[in-house]
């Protein structure tokens, strides 16, 4: 799943409240582009009962913790004393670390693993290290934590914190997974995701075929080990190298899983641990997707709601229905598959519906950039100019103005691909599951159920099941969600704070993905106290 920014790292634009603001990448980035959406959409309200959840763990094994002790296979990597340098931003220093391949085969090779840090700024005692992950899966943390948490954080934080961040395995500077250059990927992405008939299908199931071949041409081995699983043990290893008895950490969206997984396999060694924007862990990938293309819904609505209200909706006046709202951007979705709209790119791109649909989910969000939303949607469909639209597109995807695109998309789908099994394995199952999907979400239902097909074709097999994370014996674990929450609806996030032992659920009535650092002072004060004085809310706080 993932979460979206439109600078390459991080957003640091006025939030709710006017302050420092960052979307930090869910399933997830849980929804990795429309057509790039792979199993874990990462990623308020969703088409199911309020039990769905809560019966899906109930009937699934929960994630077994490790031994406590140290393998011995484990020791020389345990063992590491990085050599730190500078890495070009001030005040942050780099090392590199490794790790195990395969953690069944300690001696069969190495990941070598990126890590930046800011050292507290102090004054008072030093808690130790407080490592961050944005999400994705495919988000860098080092990007992150340089662009925004190491400067961005509270400064009370920063003052007692060491402030960490590992690229994940297979993640912008840990050994990057590739699968297409620049001029590849602008096909993909154009590529119609709501086929129409047997030829548009045959093309998406091309495209799918096509990006995962190149993914396995390019990282035949590492793509075999790019799991949450492995991710964490890393995190484990990063924790001893650091000199931290326990793993302070703030994870946002699919960061969510990882950090709740790590809690799982470690529980005596979680410390610290928020939980923004939560995941499922216990969720089917084809339930995964339908929820959250119902939370894409719920966002849709509310964004209706407000466009409509201002005089340069193009969607509606005043007054007008959110269905009517859907219906009328359904219908401009429809025209650009007939007629893609101008850019005034200079590589020629028009705005094909994939493009549009891509724009538009990049500002659900953020309710920060309903506001940028409305103008490109009044540019493209009154004066059929779609560069707007593109612009969100091209920030959704990391693609730079020279045409070359981060690894964020091709990681999204090899963690995606590994964690679960496919949510559909032939267009024919997609075609079947459409009215669900449409019915979830009239306005983006059937491109987000194609979405999910791209597992399919994966070159290697899923290793990672559904499963509950219990992690009996953890300290406190804050668990946050927001009741209007695109990427990862809210009742995730009461769903993983009912797995947790030890977890407590704090709410944010609002819009967006994500809480902390987004304009809420009850919500920044609450998370503030957890990681500077370990106290922890009351379960079930609400702020608004």
């Amino acid at each position: 799943m993932d979460t979206r920014r439109t600078p390459r790292t991080a957003d640091r634009t006025a939030g709710r409240s006017g302050g420092l603001h960052r979307r930090a990448r869910s399933g997830a980035r849980t929804a990795a582009g429309l057509l790039a959406t792979a199993a874990l959409l990462v990623s308020a309200c969703s088409s199911g009962s309020s039990t769905t959840s809560a019966t899906a763990a109930a009937e699934t094994a929960a994630l077994v913790a490790l031994p406590r002790s140290i393998p011995a296979a484990l020791t020389q990597y345990y063992a590491q004393k990085p050599s730190w340098r500078g890495c070009g931003v001030p005040g942050f220093e780099c090392a590199t670390i490794k790790a195990p391949l395969d953690y069944a085969e300690p001696t069969a090779g190495d990941v070598r693993l990126a890590v930046a840090r800011k050292k507290a700024t102090g004054p008072g005692k030093r808690l130790g290290s407080l490592l961050v992950n944005p999400g994705g899966p495919g988000g860098s943390a080092i990007g992150y934590v340089q662009a925004y948490a190491g400067i961005g954080y509270p400064a009370e934080v920063r003052a007692h914190y060491d402030m960490v961040a590992v690229d994940p395995r297979g993640v912008a500077r840990s050994e990057p997974v590739t699968c297409l250059d620049g001029p590849e990927m602008d096909t993909y992405t154009q590529t119609d995701a709501t086929p129409d008939d047997a030829k548009e299908t045959d093309g998406l199931v091309t495209a799918y075929r096509t990006f995962a071949e190149g993914c396995g041409a390019d990282s035949p081995r590492l793509l075999r080990h790019v799991s949450t699983v492995e991710a964490a043990r890393d995190m484990d290893i990063v924790r001893e190298v650091l000199g931290d008895e326990k793993l302070n950490y703030v994870g946002a969206s699919y960061g969510t899983f990882l950090g709740a997984t790590y809690a799982g396999l470690f529980p005596g060694r979680a410390g610290r641990l928020v939980l923004d924007g939560a995941m499922d862990p216990s969720l089917p990938a084809r339930r995964l997707n339908l929820e959250q293309t119902a939370g894409f819904e719920t966002a849709f609505r509310s964004f209706a709601k407000d466009c409509v209200r201002h005089a340069d909706c193009p969607l509606g006046g005043a007054g007008t229905s959110p269905e009517q709202v859907g219906r009328n951007l359904k219908a401009f979705f429809e025209k650009l598959d007939a007629r893609p709209a101008a850019t005034g790119a200079r590589d020629g791109r028009r705005l094909t519906e994939s493009l549009a649909t891509t724009g538009v989910i990049a500002a659900m969000y953020d309710e920060g950039a309903w506001q940028q939303l409305r103008e490109a949607l009044t540019s493209a469909m009154k004066e059929n100019d779609g560069s707007g639209l593109l612009v969100l597109s091209d920030g959704y995807y990391e693609r730079d103005a020279d045409g070359g695109y981060s690894n964020l998309m091709f990681a999204n789908a090899a963690v995606n691909c590994l964690d679960l099994p496919p949510a559909f394995d032939t267009p024919d199952e997609v075609r079947r599951a459409l009215p669900e999907f449409e019915k979830a979400s009239p306005v983006f239902g059937r491109g987000l159920a194609w979405a999910t097909l791209n597992c399919a074709y994966w070159p290697v097999h899923a290793t990672g099941e559904p499963h509950r994370i219990e992690a009996k014996g953890a300290a406190p674990i804050v668990v946050v969600g927001t009741t209007r929450d695109p990427a990862t609806p809210y009742r995730w996030a009461r769903a993983l704070a009912g797995q947790l032992s030890s977890a407590r659920l704090l709410t944010y009535v609002g819009d967006g993905h994500t809480a902390y650092g987004r304009g809420s002072s009850c919500v920044d004060r609450t998370i503030n106290a957890y990681l500077l004085r370990g106290t922890p809310p009351t379960d079930g706080k609400r702020c608004s």
